[in-house]
Formats: C-alpha cells, sequence, structure tokens
C-alpha cells in the first residue's frame, strides 16, 4: 500500500457536523470508543438511523470505525477537526482586525461627540485586556 497524504476539507466536515445529533454522538465519543449498540443506547431514535449519522461520520473521517469479533467500534478522530480550525484560523485574524478598527471608529465617534479627538488610528493588532 502506498503512503498517501490525507486531505480533510472543512465544507465534507461542516455538512457532517450541520446536525445535532451527530455532534452529539461526537461528544460521546469523546471519553472512549463504543460500540454500536452503546452509541444507539444513548440516543431515542432508532439503531438504522444512529448507523445513518455513524456512516456520515465515518465518510467526513469524523470518526474511525474498528472491528472486534461481529462489534463495530467507533472512536473520534481529531484530525478533520484540527483541519477545520486551521481553515477558520484565517478567517479569525480578519474578524479580529476588522473589529479592532470598528472599535477603533466607534471610540473616535464616542470622543468626538464629546469634544475629544485622537489623532491615532487603530492598532493592527486587537489588544488584549485581561
Amino acid at each position: 500500500m502506498r503512503n498517501r497524504s490525507v486531505t480533510y476539507l472543512p465544507e465534507v466536515t461542516f455538512h457532517a457536523l450541520a446536525d445535532p445529533t451527530r455532534l452529539a454522538v461526537l461528544e460521546l465519543l469523546r471519553g472512549e470508543p463504543r460500540s454500536v449498540g452503546q452509541i444507539a443506547g444513548a440516543f431515542p431514535i432508532s439503531r438504522p438511523a444512529i448507523s445513518k449519522h455513524l456512516r456520515q461520520l465515518h465518510k467526513a473521517r469524523l470518526v474511525l470505525e474498528s472491528r472486534r469479533g461481529r462489534h463495530r467500534f467507533y472512536r473520534l478522530n481529531v484530525a478533520p477537526l484540527e483541519a477545520v480550525d486551521l481553515w477558520l484560523e484565517r478567517y479569525r485574524m480578519f474578524w479580529a482586525a476588522n473589529l479592532s478598527n470598528l472599535k477603533w471608529f466607534v471610540e473616535q465617534e464616542h470622543a468626538r461627540e464629546m469634544g475629544k479627538v485622537s489623532g491615532k488610528g487603530p492598532s493592527k493588532a486587537p489588544s488584549k485586556r485581561k
């Protein structure tokens, strides 16, 4: 078998995470791997419905499947979530800068209304206050 890198696509991951039941399954799997029966027992829906959710999570590579005898066990795979976090980082930086600019603008408008105007522009990096 060839060594191949795995690419996680945020849109596939987002689609899988869009359902509250699938989110709850992932939360359940944070602790330890569980069998399909254990997962299904934690929800008020049918086992076939849980199996459909697990297939979607497996397709998005959010869970990994293993077999022991005739039982299937699922465990959380955090790699796709890390890929989404990396993808979102670009937007965090964008919003931090824009919110910093908005803060500066609002403060300038408030100061202008109060009769005090500062000549300084917004800082490049958002300030960190305690």
